[in-house]
């Protein structure tokens, strides 16, 4: 008999479910505000489209070198030091499909099948779900508000006391809820993981995208780190699947070799127009800044509609809304939201197995009138 494998037998991700019953609904009619899932309503910016209509009106489009061309990664190293005044070698610059594929690379180049790898809950599931594939073993520490819901050196070393932890993960700022570690608490972690041992993965994809403070690079502790970003979030380019990882000297070539492997290379037209990326600064500012407005109205809104207890929302563009005084299942919640409202929202259970089905998460990457229209929607529904 024909049998799926364990390593198949994973958990959905929850909101691209949403997504797809929200796309159905559309198509037969449905109006649809869409805030499940975290994608930019903005298109990439023009710098980007003009020299990506350029590559292919030059010539052939093929593969590259494994660790992405050398243009791309040179810009990427300066922008470490323009922005956080880190010195960054271009042969420490790995270009990935998306950050999706840096994840899967940083796992197999760091871990052995059954490895004990930390992760912050609520966090983002596809990190779980990727782990589990693989065979690794996912230790899930639920964050507290006391720490501004983030992990702790202590939790770290109470996890490796039970036994050997060989990963810790973190996201700064995070999804599901936008919060990120202070400098103080990210050095007291990374250090600890260095004392123990432990690869420390910074995912630093929502980087560029903070209105409470700056968000600090791992790298700027440690170049013992995995820094893992991408061109999807704060760029705008999700659907080009483009991202980078910056690594520490023994992984560089394992995670090349896996590359070539794995994906040969990521897609040779993303990475020529990535490069124009970091050249449209005043584009994307605008756009965050269109962000920051959509934040101000959420935290506005929200006490007056019953959803007013949520994390802190210092960065990316996410509430993550405390709900249980309107449902003990999220699930539940966000399909009859979606039925009833029409607004699609994604249950907290996809980011926190243990506490998550009392909240849901808000994503306020869309356009001012969207959210405005989301509010107006969620306020009359909940009432």
């Amino acid at each position: 008999m024909l049998t799926i494998s364990k390593r198949g037998a994973i958990q959905p991700f929850l909101a691209m479910d949403v997504l797809a019953k929200a796309n159905v609904m559309a198509a037969d009619g449905a109006d649809i505000v869409h805030m499940e899932v975290g994608q930019p309503g903005a298109p990439a910016p023009r710098p980007v489209l003009e020299a990506a209509q350029k590559a292919l009106q030059d010539g052939r489009i093929g593969y590259t070198d494994a660790m992405g061309i050398l243009p791309l990664r040179t810009r990427i190293a300066e922008h470490y030091h323009e922005r956080y005044g880190v010195s960054v070698s271009p042969e420490r610059v790995a270009v990935t499909t998306g950050s999706s594929a840096g994840f899967n690379l940083a796992f197999l180049a760091l871990f052995e099948a059954g490895d004990r790898i930390i992760l912050p809950s609520p966090g983002y599931p596809a990190y779980r779900n990727i782990l589990a594939a693989l065979g690794l073993e996912v230790v899930e520490v639920e964050t507290r508000a006391e720490d501004r819901w983030c992990l702790t050196a202590e939790a770290i070393r109470e996890a490796h006391r039970e036994a050997p932890v060989k990963g810790v993960l973190i996201a700064s700022p995070a999804n599901p809820s936008g919060t990120i570690m202070e400098a103080d608490a990210l050095r007291s972690v990374i250090e600890t993981c260095e004392e123990l041992g432990i690869w420390f993965i910074s995912d630093e994809i929502y980087h560029g995208l903070e209105y409470s403070f700056k968000a600090e690079t791992a790298l700027s502790i440690s170049p013992n780190v995995v820094i893992i970003n991408s061109f999807s979030k704060y760029y705008c380019m999700t659907g080009w699947r483009i991202g980078w990882m910056i690594l520490p000297d023994k992984a560089k070539r394992s995670v090349e070799c896996l590359g070539q492997s794995l994906y040969i290379s990521a897609p040779m037209l993303s990475q020529v127009a990535a490069i124009a990326a970091f050249d449209a600064s005043e584009e994307l500012e605008a756009i965050k800044a269109g962000y920051a407005r959509n934040r101000a109205l959420l935290m506005s809104a929200l006490p007056k509609i019953g959803m007013g207890d949520f994390m802190p929302m210092d960065g990316a563009f996410y509430a993550y809304c405390d709900v249980s005084k309107l449902t003990n299942e999220s699930m539940e919640f966000a399909n009859r939201c979606l039925q009833e409202a029409k607004v699609a929202i994604t249950p907290g259970a996809d980011f926190d197995t243990a506490r998550g089905h009392h909240f849901v998460r808000l994503s306020f990457a869309g356009t001012e009138g969207d959210v405005a229209e989301a509010i107006k929607r969620l306020g009359r529904w909940i009432a």
